[in-house]
């Protein structure tokens, strides 16, 4: 049943106007695929992120990479953060669509695996999992623990077929890992959002009795937003919560509260609040992207939010 209130008492919204820009260091690249950017981070005098890199647009044959900046828009590639898992395991065949979590004074860097061959007939088993390290520029250890969320094994469950893109808060303590999820038998226009909470950065996760949290959403973005939570839905999902920010007191029941424009294609966001349990957290106001073109393998472009 879907957690998304309904908005029939609701007259007005406010407007979200998402404008699009190129970036360099990490921009459109011939024969090089980047994509999935995570949320972005700033330590120091230097903005983070991570990504996945490749030579195939989709990301099922890829490693983890990252970037650093000192304004946002021209990017050093500062080299590989996480090569493939061992042949054979749950992340043998790729690692892609990375997030990054800062708590305990380390970096946690959340990322999907998956064990199939991309190919004819592929069906991607996505999993997540969890590594560690002391600085941001890694380097970075797998836990033992991992997988830290998988799909589950009931069939009727909305993420039985696979689990993909972590975002994470820090919110009353513990930890908020909104994810992406999709049943078996569905395709990729039917994925919901979920929600699973730990109250240690390594989990256990703990998913959440009310998922779906979000009954469509492709895109995991998701931030504190004075003592709730936030998310920016993209264009997958029922009519009445796409191209839409949903607002949530409690993290768990969304309701709309504005109508976005031109929206981010899979953005990750500068969240300077999203760790800090401070209550002030705003809509984000800038971020990276998916960028296309012509001819050329998906790359990292930026784009910035204005809000009407």
């Amino acid at each position: 049943m879907s957690c998304v209130a309904s908005q029939a008492e609701e007259t007005s919204f406010g407007t979200v106007n998402v404008t699009h820009s190129e970036l360099t260091g990490i921009g459109v690249e011939n024969g090089v695929m980047r994509r999935d950017p995570s949320d972005v981070i700033k330590v120091g005098d230097l903005y983070y992120v991570w990504y996945s890199k490749g030579k195939i647009s989709p990301g099922y044959d890829a490693t983890v990479w990252y970037a650093t900046s000192p304004d946002g828009h021209q990017w050093t590639e500062k080299g590989m953060a996480l090569a493939k898992g061992e042949a054979g395991t749950w992340e043998g065949a790729s690692v892609f669509t990375p997030n990054i979590l800062v708590a305990e004074g380390r970096y946690w860097l959340f990322y999907t695996g998956t064990s199939r061959e991309f190919g004819k007939g592929f069906n991607p088993d996505s999993k997540i999992g969890i590594a560690v390290a002391d600085s941001p520029d890694g380097p970075w250890e797998r836990l033992a623990t991992n997988p830290a969320l998988t799909n589950s094994d009931n069939p009727d469950d909305f993420d039985s077929h696979l689990t993909d893109d972590a975002c994470l808060i820090v919110r009353d303590g513990k930890y908020w890992f909104y994810y992406k999820g999709r049943q078996l038998g569905k395709g990729p226009g039917q994925t919901q959002m979920g929600l699973a909470i730990a109250d240690h950065p390594q989990g256990p996760y703990v998913k959440h009795e009310s998922n779906p949290v979000i009954p469509g959403n492709h895109e995991v973005l998701v931030w504190p937003q004075g003592k709730g939570v936030a998310a920016m839905i993209g264009t997958t999902g029922p009519k009445t919560i796409t191209n839409t920010v949903q607002y949530a007191e409690d993290g768990v029941h969304f309701h709309k509260t504005h109508d976005v424009k031109n929206g981010p294609w899979a953005g990750g966001a500068y969240r300077p609040e999203a760790f800090t349990q401070s209550g002030t957290g705003e809509m984000p106001r800038w971020g990276v992207e998916i960028g296309g073109a012509r001819g050329q393998l998906p790359f990292i472009r930026r784009f910035d939010v204005k809000e009407d």
